[in-house]
């Protein structure tokens, strides 16, 4: 499957962010389909890179190098023997196996990646490591076994810049997608007034930037045989960034949480467009220019706190926001429909749950405040 020009590409999604991952990636010209998990793109090498590059909200991005039906694993350890492993992989770097069984004859994950790693190491010889950034990932579901390489290695959230981090922080991924479901494209300011370390200030800055999320780190499919250097440099020496034509507002009550939001917007090179102020909720004001998205992530009760020590909290949200920030729209992150209730806002489009942190969240929007 690897030496055809096209094959499949899997992104990886944050469950409940399917669609909106979908609609990332055919804007950025894919041809792309939600399935089960994630969404499915076709393309080659070329194309891996460039996902991995520019996907914003995609976990991880795995390419599906073969499929075959298995139903044990002497049948296994046969047909793996004739994946063409040298196309993808090189004999000098470590790679390790992951497997997973479901519904099907074969149902030991353990011996399954062990019988993958024999026929890898048949041909190759390479080393097999637990910490190896080559990942093969080996799932068996209804007796059909589907072999892909984890292209991303870390995950895509961690970008290169937040070294800093506040508690129970949104990832990247998930602040980049749940700007989009928003209506968020980047010619608009954006304020978040319980920043924390800046993660929706700081990604929306970059969208309006136009700079790719991937652009300050490095990926497995580096050490991969079809790895082009010169190809992939060239790759990211296309892309081009602009300075918006407005500013990205942050604050929270928390001092330590605006230095670290201020250091991280430096580090992705957004700190001349964001500005982060040591502010209460209330003492809140709208800032000068245009209207835009105000997008808050409060605390659950799950999380920080007691729910019924958060509705005062959410309740001075909502009164400052519908107050001072007339003709901006809003967009809340809850697991809790009573605080969200408890704001007074109102609300008219509510987004499917997102699993994030073992809770079950919601994005709750407005359109423009009177």
């Amino acid at each position: 499957m690897t030496t055809e020009t096209e094959f499949e590409i899997f992104l990886v999604a944050t469950p409940g962010l399917e669609g909106p991952l979908c609609a990332e990636a055919r804007g950025k010209g894919f041809k792309a389909k939600t399935v089960p998990g994630g969404v499915l793109l076709k393309g080659g090498w070329p194309e891996v890179w460039r996902a991995n590059l520019q996907m914003r909200g995609a976990s991880r991005v795995f390419a599906r190098i073969d499929a075959f039906r298995v139903q044990h694993l002497a049948q296994l350890d046969k047909r793996s023997r004739h994946v063409r492993w040298a196309n993808v992989l090189r004999r000098d770097v470590p790679f390790r196996v992951e497997a997973t069984c479901r519904t099907s004859r074969i149902y030991h994950s353990g011996a399954a990646a062990e019988r993958i790693e024999k026929a890898i190491q048949a041909e190759l010889g390479a080393p097999v490591s637990p910490d190896a950034q080559v990942c093969i990932k080996v799932r068996i579901e209804s007796d059909v076994c589907t072999i892909a390489v984890d292209t991303s290695g870390e995950l895509l959230h961690r970008r290169g810049h937040k070294v800093a981090v506040a508690k129970a922080p949104m990832r990247e991924t998930m602040a980049a997608l749940f700007l989009r479901q928003c209506g968020f494209e980047g010619s608009e300011p954006v304020l978040d007034p319980m920043c924390g370390s800046g993660t929706f200030v700081i990604e929306a800055a970059e969208i309006a930037s136009g700079l790719d999320p991937g652009r300050s780190r490095s990926f497995a499919f580096e050490h991969l045989a079809t790895f082009d250097a010169a190809a992939w440099q060239a790759l990211k020496d296309a892309s081009r960034s602009t300075k918006p034509p407005v500013r990205f507002y942050g604050s929270d009550r928390d001092g330590g949480a605006i230095r670290m939001s201020r250091a991280n917007a430096e580090r992705a090179g957004v700190g001349g467009i964001t500005e982060f102020q040591e502010l209460s909720i209330e003492d809140r004001t709208v800032p000068d220019g245009p209207s835009g998205l105000v997008i808050v992530n409060p605390p659950y009760g799950d999380r920080i706190g007691e729910k019924s020590q958060l509705r005062s909290l959410y309740r001075t949200l909502g009164q400052t926001l519908m107050s001072r920030f007339s003709r901006w729209r809003v967009g809340l992150i809850t697991s809790e429909p009573a605080l969200a209730e408890a704001t007074g806002l109102p609300f008219a489009l509510t987004a499917e749950p997102v699993l994030h942190g073992g809770l079950r969240i919601t994005l709750y929007r407005t359109k423009a405040l009177p």
